[in-house]
């Protein structure tokens, strides 16, 4: 069953400066929500408060009907999986190892381990030769996908991505978009995603969250956003961008290639 996620008037302070303001926010089982908003205004500190790597001053975080708390933090991430910017591998470990980091720990047998990788990297379309080079030897959409394939080596209910794919070049960007989207859809996991690019949003976004100096200024669908905008910022974001790839979107894709080979 798909991982539900709710987030209860939870706000957070640094340095007694408030960065996100009281938030309640449901997240859709089985579907994508995506975080939107400038640079600032608390959507990575949103999903780390999802997944416990920061702790909210207020407010609780509820995981499949549980609280987030510290008696239970480290089963809870074991049921999720998370993606940061630039894919965040080690560098002293090949793409196996990386992507098979939480299994070794738990003490997965080698076969099972092997087993799921040759399965992981069919989804993501890693060729298997790749899974023995480091991450200096790939390039930037392979250490993607090998972050995607270690995030989800647990087979884990919910998956948090953080700008996954802000750093990558225009054409790897779009041949990474279409590939996410089809693993996302047949996997049928939550999913919460975060970017500031709104043509990404429109990609992916089954739920959009937009945000504003750590408030969530609109939550509703991208054709919500743009013909019932709930505050003259919604309607400001979105003329800002609008010039870029979206008016090439109309038809519901990202207007790049069709996928192609492993950028």
């Amino acid at each position: 069953m798909p991982a539900s996620l709710e987030l209860l008037a939870v706000s957070k302070n640094f340095g007694g400066v408030r960065v996100l303001h009281a938030t309640d926010l449901s997240v859709l089982p089985g579907k994508i929500t995506v975080l939107l908003g400038p640079s600032g205004c608390g959507k990575s500190t949103l999903l780390r408060l999802m997944i416990g790597l920061a702790q909210p001053d207020g407010g609780r975080v509820v995981f499949d009907g549980s609280e987030l708390s510290p008696a239970n933090l480290l089963s809870v991430r074991r049921r999720m999986g998370y993606v940061i910017q630039e894919g965040g591998l080690f560098p002293h470990l090949t793409a196996r190892k990386n992507a098979a980091l939480m299994a070794r720990y738990l003490g997965w047998a080698r076969q099972r381990i092997d087993e799921r990788l040759a399965e992981l990297a069919e989804l993501v379309r890693l060729p298997l030769e790749r899974l023995d080079a480091f991450p200096a030897q790939l390039s930037g959409g392979q250490r993607q996908r090998v972050s995607l394939m270690r995030a989800l080596m647990l087979d884990p209910e919910l998956l948090l991505l953080d700008e996954p794919l802000g750093a990558l070049d225009p054409l790897v960007r779009a041949d990474l978009q279409t590939d996410l989207r089809r693993v996302f859809r047949s996997l049928g996991k939550t999913v919460v995603l975060v970017t500031h690019d709104l043509a990404e949003a429109r990609h992916f976004g089954d739920q959009i969250v937009l945000l504003r100096e750590g408030a969530i200024v609109q939550q509703d669908t991208f054709d919500g956003l743009l013909r019932r905008p709930a505050d003259p910022f919604v309607s400001r974001f979105i003329n800002a961008q609008r010039g870029r790839s979206l008016e090439d979107s109309a038809d519901g894709e990202t207007g790049g290639p069709p996928p192609g080979e492993i950028p």
